[in-house]
């Protein structure tokens, strides 16, 4: 992880980083703000329109930390200017969903509809076309929080491995299993 520690960040035009005493990281952009609090072994300072990390020691815990928060910087600065977006596709038969400003209504094979209220700082649309799957499209500025609730989105119906049934990342690959087959008479 040091590797990644030790490259600078590039601060893009319109984008304001501020670095607070108690190593606080606010981050404005066109899309929005975000802040995240470093841990007091790593510094942060920004110089040249850039942004460079540095650890005390090389040991193994501030290594992991060095790159951890030169990732987690990195990703604010490309959440407030070009945002972050997750789709996902239903698979089964009478699968649906629908989208009303924070509110995602699906049907998921269930005896009953499906209610996910997302947070305020991620939104969703439902796309659905005659004869493929519904699409689910979420955008997000904060990266940790778009993959949390696809996680847990995911979670609400993983697709099963004998048909492929559930909720899928678009792209992802699922392990397919062969049902049974008849036992041959002798």
């Amino acid at each position: 992880m040091s590797r990644i520690g030790k490259a600078p960040i590039v601060i893009p035009e319109g984008v304001t980083v501020s670095v607070s005493d108690e190593n606080i990281v606010t981050v404005k952009g066109k899309k929005g703000e975000l802040t995240q609090k470093v841990d007091k072994d790593i510094s942060v300072k920004q110089e040249n329109g850039e942004i460079v990390l540095s650890r005390p020691t090389e040991q193994k815990r501030h290594k992991s930390l060095h790159g951890l928060y030169r990732s987690l910087i990195n990703n604010m600065i490309v959440g407030v200017t070009e945002g972050f977006s997750v789709t996902q596709e239903l698979i089964g038969v009478g699968y649906r969903a629908s989208s009303q400003g924070n509110v995602l209504e699906m049907a998921l094979g269930f005896s009953h509809p499906v209610v996910f209220v997302l947070p305020k700082e991620v939104t969703a649309t439902a796309t659905s076309a005659k004869g493929k799957n519904p699409i689910i499209t979420l955008e997000s500025v904060d990266k940790q929080l778009l993959g949390q609730v696809a996680a847990k989105l995911r979670s609400l119906r993983k697709p099963e491995p004998y048909k492929g049934k559930g909720i899928k990342f678009v792209g992802e690959e699922l392990r397919r299993k062969a049902g049974k087959s008849a036992a041959a008479k002798s």
